[in-house]
């Protein structure tokens, strides 16, 4: 159902109203961002009954029902009907709109964000639910996930650097620490990249040495 501010989201937030919803419900967005998702949601809703009382304001209308003072009440009870869902839309607009200005506010400064795409599949691993685990045997550590992902100590580390994700250390590492994606993690998942891989770009290759031959005398 399409509202009156899907272009204004779409533009704050870089990708389509359908990938934030879809953002929100596997947890990746941050407090301002959710609370906006819930707020279009809600404006979603609204939109629905305006659709649902004016359709039905028009069949009644086109109808071949007797036009006398019957017919005149039941289309005033659907007008009142009618006017009480816009203005309920109108409030849920209102408020979807305010919880869109800060973001549109900072959305100028703030930088693409570019890590590279295993980076990316482990966040995502993690933000279905992680636990960095020590095998009780090797001693080794790694950070399991529910889709059996594994990640290594050394991936969580760098992720932890980028302050991408935080260990719970309340809980000991036999248990099984929990691993939860940070605000800049859930920004990071759902910000826009760019087309190409993140950090994909091949080095330069060594020039080689010039060789000066000798003239033989």
């Amino acid at each position: 159902m399409p509202t009156a501010l899907d272009q204004r989201i779409e533009a704050a937030v870089g990708y389509g109203i359908q990938e934030l919803l879809r953002h929100r419900d596997r947890g990746l967005l941050d407090a301002r961002h959710s609370a906006l998702a819930e707020a279009h949601g809600e404006l979603i809703a609204a939109e629905r009954d305006v659709t649902f009382h004016r359709s039905r304001l028009a069949r009644i209308a086109g109808s071949e029902l007797p036009v006398d003072q019957a017919l005149f009440a039941r289309i005033a009870r659907m007008l009142d009907q009618l006017a009480l869902a816009a203005d309920v839309r109108d409030t849920k607009q209102s408020a979807a709109a305010k919880m869109l200005e800060p973001i549109e506010a900072t959305r100028p400064r703030q930088a693409p964000v570019q890590i590279a795409t295993r980076d990316v599949a482990a966040l995502l691993a993690i933000a279905q639910g992680a636990k960095l685990h020590e095998h009780l045997i090797t001693h080794r550590l790694a950070v399991a996930t529910p889709a059996r992902t594994r990640i290594s100590y050394a991936q969580l580390q760098h992720l932890e650097e980028m302050g991408l994700v935080r260990r719970d250390t309340t809980h000991p590492v036999h248990a099984g620490q929990p691993v939860t994606l940070t605000d800049a993690g859930r920004t990071a998942l759902t910000s826009p990249r760019s087309g190409g891989p993140p950090r994909t770009t091949p080095a330069a290759l060594p020039v080689p040495p010039v060789t000066v031959s000798r003239t033989r005398r």
